[in-house]
């Protein structure tokens, strides 16, 4: 495994560096164990609240070195790339404010005897985050924020192509006034990693990425007994009922599936479009899609970057080909050009291809024709993925029922884009489990320890 910076837009190797040693990884649970026996067991939840917001502070104070560090690791366009930068801030900032309200003791009515009860929410111990290259700082902001203001401590694995984003983060937390030992950026391997959540020491796992590295991570923390929260892959479904403005449900439509240059988790992928819709929603859809070209990610001006590296473009190609090979016509295709790859709009996939169930990491759209409500809520909910969903709709009460009947961790009606510093993210079935941000992601790797007093 090598960590570097490769910038996708040119192939150029701007850096490399190096892996951790053995010795490193013990001396980094050493310092991350001693940090949470000395500094979290003597501060209080106020004290821990400044330094989470002097993080957000020198997250706004350093947005354009952030911005461009990952504008070079991974392609992000310029723009999106200082919003992450100002949502982390956000996100900081929330876990400052709250928490004396995320914290506090929750008193306990008893039904027989006397004396009181409360639960009190106390650190755990050593975490380990391990986390993907799409949002290089926001994926950490949701797990670390929470977490440091808990009083557990971080041992933080990032992306391989990351390095330079994971140096900057451990400095701003270094800056902010955390101790050593409270935040540790590891260029672990993956032998590595596998030692680190064996190590009785580190209490808990949180792990941003594939199915494939959730399924790897779960095994081996089961196997010695580790809470773990997943945020795996998506497939998001983008249901459409009805509409009295059709050319801004498109509008919509085309920022939810090229945000971060379809990039996302949480993109909505699969657009799923009663019939009478159908048609006049394609071409408009089409149109608008393929009228967004890839350009130069440090201009203010461009919508969509590079695929993240060489890697994940193949992997993207190699899906839209094989598509059609199975029968799925591809409406638009504005072709690769390095790591560019122009938006894509696939119709006519059969459940029996793999498209039908895979998830496309990239700006490449796929369109259902539903009969009706039923049979949209039955092709949005046939995928193994249950991340995110959308669903447009006049009908208020039609919005809550079909809500309610989407097999996802989260529903957003007549909106996208609307994630929060305060409402929870998370999924259901090989989406993973767990939840991050808002007052659940304070409350996963927490003790919630029981105080019963009787009377004296």
């Amino acid at each position: 495994m090598v960590y570097a910076v490769v910038n996708p837009a040119t192939g150029e190797t701007i850096r490399e560096y190096p892996t951790i040693t053995d010795a490193g990884i013990e001396e980094a649970i050493t310092s991350a164990e001693a940090a949470y026996r000395g500094w979290s067991r003597s501060t209080t939840a106020g004290e821990r609240a400044a330094l989470v917001r002097r993080v957000g502070e020198l997250h706004s104070e350093r947005r354009e070195e952030l911005a461009k560090t990952i504008v070079r690791e991974m392609g992000k366009p310029i723009e999106q790339a200082l919003g992450e930068v100002d949502f982390c801030a956000s996100i900081y900032g929330f876990y400052a404010d709250n928490a004396a309200k995320l914290l506090a003791d929750e008193p306990i009515e008893l039904l027989a005897g006397e004396g009181t009860a409360v639960v009190r929410r106390s650190p755990v111990g050593v975490l380990l985050g391990i986390m993907p290259w799409n949002f290089p700082y926001y994926q950490v902001a949701r797990f670390a924020g929470p977490n440091l203001l808990i009083g557990n401590t971080i041992l933080l694995k990032h992306a391989p192509q990351c390095p330079e984003s994971a140096a900057a983060l451990q400095q701003i937390y270094l800056d902010a006034g955390f101790p050593a030992g409270a935040y540790v950026n590891i260029y672990a391997t993956n032998e590595q990693i596998e030692t680190v959540i064996a190590d009785p020491r580190v209490q808990g796992v949180s792990l941003t990425g594939s199915e494939r590295a959730g399924t790897s991570v779960a095994a081996i923390a089961g196997k010695h007994l580790k809470k773990v929260v997943l945020e795996l892959g998506g497939s998001d479904p983008f249901i459409l009922l009805s509409t009295n403005d059709l050319d801004s449900v498109v509008e919509q439509a085309v920022e939810a599936r090229l945000d971060n240059t379809g990039q996302s988790c949480n993109a909505a992928k699969r657009f799923i479009v009663v019939e009478d819709l159908y048609e006049p929603f394609l071409e408009k859809f089409t149109a608008a899609l393929t009228a967004v070209t890839p350009g130069d990610p440090t201009s203010s001006e461009t919508p969509i970057g590079p695929l993240s590296s060489t890697a994940a473009a193949d992997r993207l190609e190699e899906q839209l080909g094989r598509a059609v090979a199975q029968g799925a016509t591809l409406v638009s295709n504005g072709g690769r050009e390095g790591n560019f790859i122009a938006p894509a709009v696939l119709t006519n996939i059969s459940p029996e291809s793999d498209a039908y169930r895979e998830e496309f990491f990239g700006p490449v759209a796929s369109v259902y024709k539903a009969a009706n409500e039923t049979e949209a809520i039955r092709v949005a909910n046939d995928t193994p993925f249950g991340l995110g969903s959308y669903v447009f709709t006049t009908d208020p009460e039609q919005a809550l029922r079909v809500a309610d009947k989407i097999d996802a961790g989260m529903v957003y009606v007549n909106l996208v884009l609307a994630d929060g510093a305060e409402l929870p993210f998370g999924g259901v079935k090989r989406s993973g489990f767990g939840r991050e941000l808002g007052r659940f992601g304070a409350d996963e790797f927490v003790n919630k320890k029981l105080i019963r007093i009787g009377l004296a």
